[in-house]
């Protein structure tokens, strides 16, 4: 029976989309530039492969016994959460402000992506920039995969993530980017996901290692599986985040060319550091620490991307990269069976980038941004402290929340016979 859970819910999501009508929104005929949805167009297929690169590198992570199931736990969510997203969670996370507070949108603004045809989103289509969203809202929970890798049964993995996206995910974005969002009226800058993409990832991350606890063969020796596929996951999320970061500016414009040029210098810049960092500590420079930096690099410059200098970026990713990698030191010290140090990489990179950004962030580069504390301004720095501590503490204890939750419906641990012989035959009956 536990098994036809994640089915029953997909039958819930489609009978609610038959009873609830959407709500009415005159369309705003406007023509739109072709330029901007162009970039678009582009920028979401960039940012949807992202998830694949994510499989790569994840998988190239993990034991060989586990590579298929830790890929298709990202796959996966390309099906699963875009459901959501086109029945309402682009109505939760983007539609008219529910109450006035600031922290979710009506279900029923853009429900089965109802109200989007002739909508003008800035000079793009409001059905463009869904989509384009979509692909956010995608690979966030494919990114807390790497904390409980190996261990998760995948019946319950699908409950999770629907509902970190329904109550994690959604509730931040709308914050954060809406016009009436809580974070937004605060003057919090995030350019492209640093809070609602990769701090609210990591903090799952770290909830899902404590509640799941350790691997039962987690102090045996770990043998990554493909270092090539790490490799090359790195290059397609390196590539695809050009989308993620450049795409964000909304438009074909030069603040586009700015958050891509800050983009590819701090991961550069993170992917350096780390190699000199390990040398300095006596280590062999490695290509998995390379990979690690380099996406380190491209999640800490996220925030950042659209409100800093290309100087500024350079600093962004050495600091976070620095500070990263000794969290992971101290994190390999404790019990804390974060499988491919998600909280480390993405969780500290998220908040290393919201901070860095309230230090350089500049009007001279986007003037609809705030001059940071480099530049004599001290209230932006103070917004994202707060912010900070606000997203941490929900998304933290909201995801053991949801995990408790999940373990009600359907246990979320496999048995040691199962993490034995592998997830991938346990789970899925398949073998690489």
């Amino acid at each position: 029976m536990k098994k036809l859970i994640p089915f029953g819910i997909l039958i819930i999501v489609v009978i609610l989309a038959l009873l609830f009508p959407a709500a009415n929104l005159t369309p705003t005929k406007v023509p739109f530039d072709k330029a901007d949805t162009a970039w678009l167009l582009i920028s979401t297929a960039l940012v949807l492969l992202m998830t694949p690169g994510l499989a790569f590198f994840y998988g190239g992570m993990v034991s060989k016994k586990n590579v298929i199931s830790t890929m298709l736990q990202s796959f996966v969510c390309m099906g699963l959460i875009t459901i959501i997203w086109v029945v309402f969670g682009f109505s939760l996370a983007f539609g008219t402000d529910v109450g006035g507070l600031g922290l979710i949108g009506n279900p029923k603004s853009f429900f089965m992506m109802q109200n989007t045809l002739g909508v003008a989103w800035g000079s793009i289509p409001v059905i463009l920039f869904a989509m384009f969203q979509l692909k956010f809202a995608v690979i966030t929970p494919a990114l807390i995969t790497g904390a409980f890798a190996e261990r998760i049964r995948f019946n319950s993995y699908l409950i999770f993530i629907a509902l970190f996206s329904i109550f994690i995910y959604t509730p931040l974005a709308h914050a954060t980017w809406h016009a009436d969002g809580l974070f937004y009226k605060m003057g919090v800058l995030d350019f492209a996901g640093g809070t609602v993409v990769h701090m609210s990832a990591g903090w799952a991350a770290l909830a899902s290692a404590l509640y799941l606890k350790k691997r039962y063969a987690a102090e045996a020796p770990h043998t990554p599986a493909r270092i090539s596929y790490v490799i090359l996951g790195t290059g397609l999320l390196w590539f695809g985040w050009f989308g993620f970061n450049a795409g964000s500016a909304l438009g074909s414009t030069e603040l586009a060319a700015t958050a891509l040029a800050t983009t590819t210098t701090a991961s550069a810049a993170a992917a350096m550091a780390w190699i000199f960092f390990d040398v300095l500590r006596g280590k062999k420079p490695s290509a998995l620490g390379a990979c690690i930096g380099a996406v380190v690099g491209l999640v800490a410059i996220t925030p950042a991307a659209g409100f800093v200098t290309v100087s500024s970026s350079l600093i962004i990713g050495i600091v976070s990269a620095v500070v990263s990698n000794l969290v992971v030191i101290w994190r390999s010290k404790t019990s804390i069976d974060d499988t491919l140090d998600v909280f480390p990489c993405h969780g500290v990179g998220g908040m290393m980038g919201m901070l860095l950004t309230g230090i350089f962030a500049t009007k001279s580069v986007n003037s609809a941004g705030t001059d940071g504390l480099f530049y004599g301004d001290t209230s932006l720095f103070g917004k994202h402290l707060v912010a900070l501590v606000a997203v941490s503490v929900f998304a933290f204890f909201g995801s053991l929340l949801l995990l408790k939750l999940t373990d009600l419906i359907s246990p979320l641990r496999v048995t040691p016979e199962e993490e034995l012989i592998g997830l991938d035959v346990s789970q899925h009956d398949e073998e690489l």
